[in-house]
């Protein structure tokens, strides 16, 4: 659905996209992620033909956005973090103009097009009123709604859930999430748990360049310390830390807490092998029963700031 190849953007000396590569499949939602400065949204803006870059290319279903524009940006519906609302306008007003910029003629075909996706969205029951009296959370359901006109492919979706209450997001969330059943999505936000409760992929990008890319669960897997596990042992604590300077697969050890005759440790092991079978049984030898043991992953959280690790600028428009 989407081939990005060495994509650079400058603006006189300062280099905001820095030879970036990615290609997204159909279907997915991925979530682009980066500190502000990062390139982010100078990314999005090239690839919905908002603004040009200084070189690379960008494909959207097979059509160079900037050689083929008409073609690929009929493929795109795009929410930018502002929604581009005409609030002296109904709703149904408004999204029977967003049908007319899309080149939908008929009017027949233009009804079709504002039923569907206010059905969709979910704002039917107020596409006779005006949208400066409309919430917050419809206004952004308004903006979805202008996206999803003339059925494109792929949505880019700038900050969808910014400004909302909680209610709100977790309405917008699960409308992305089901959008995505028949959408690709690439969506851009800065609460990483959104992204992980919603996305199925990752883009990382610092400092105009891509630094990682994989699912939530491998990206965690990946930067956890290979070698360290968490355990919680049943038994006398005396006991237990015998049994963990005398393991021949521990290295080191700290307790993390104790409850109810449980101690919880953090362990550091000999190697990067998975130990966790040999130390069940080593632990079962002396009557000391494993209750929870698992490898250590990190949040996509801890992920993202091991990536970035300081706090980023505000990015040049």
């Amino acid at each position: 659905m989407i081939e990005v190849t060495n994509l650079v953007k400058d603006y006189g000396n300062h280099h905001a996209v820095k030879g970036i590569s990615f290609t997204v499949g159909e279907g997915q939602i991925v979530g682009l992620l980066g500190p502000n400065g990062a390139g982010k949204s100078t990314t999005m803006n090239i690839m919905t033909g908002y603004i040009s870059s200084t070189s690379g290319t960008v494909k959207i279903g097979g059509y160079d956005i900037l050689e083929q524009p008409l073609q690929a940006k009929k493929r795109i519906g795009y929410l930018p973090e502002i929604p581009p609302l005409y609030e002296e306008m109904t709703v149904e007003e408004y999204l029977d103009f967003v049908c007319s910029l899309k080149g939908i003629r008929k009017k027949k075909d233009r009804k079709e097009n504002i039923d569907e996706v206010s059905e969709a969205v979910k704002i039917s029951d107020v596409k006779g009123r005006l949208i400066r009296n409309l919430s917050k959370g419809y206004k952004q359901r308004v903006g979805l709604a202008q996206a999803l006109i003339g059925n494109p492919p792929l949505l880019i979706l700038d900050e969808p859930t910014v400004g909302l209450d909680p209610n709100q997001i977790i309405e917008i969330r699960a409308l992305i999430k089901k959008l995505g059943e028949k959408h690709t999505i690439i969506l851009s936000s800065h609460i990483l748990s959104e992204v992980n409760a919603i996305c199925d992929y990752v883009l990382i990008i610092d400092q105009g360049k891509l630094v990682a890319e994989d699912t939530p669960e491998h990206l965690s897997e990946h930067f956890a310390d290979k070698n360290r596990i968490l355990l919680s042992v049943k038994g006398e604590r005396e006991q237990i830390e015998e049994a963990l300077e005398a393991s021949e697969y521990i290295a080191s050890y700290e307790v993390t807490g104790e409850y109810d005759g449980v101690l919880d440790v953090t362990a550091e092991t000999e190697g990067t092998e998975d130990i966790r079978d040999a130390l069940f049984f080593e632990f079962a030898d002396k009557k000391l029963p494993i209750v929870k043991m698992e490898m250590e992953t990190l949040s996509l959280e801890e992920v993202f700031l091991k990536l970035t690790g300081r706090e980023g600028e505000e990015e040049e428009s």
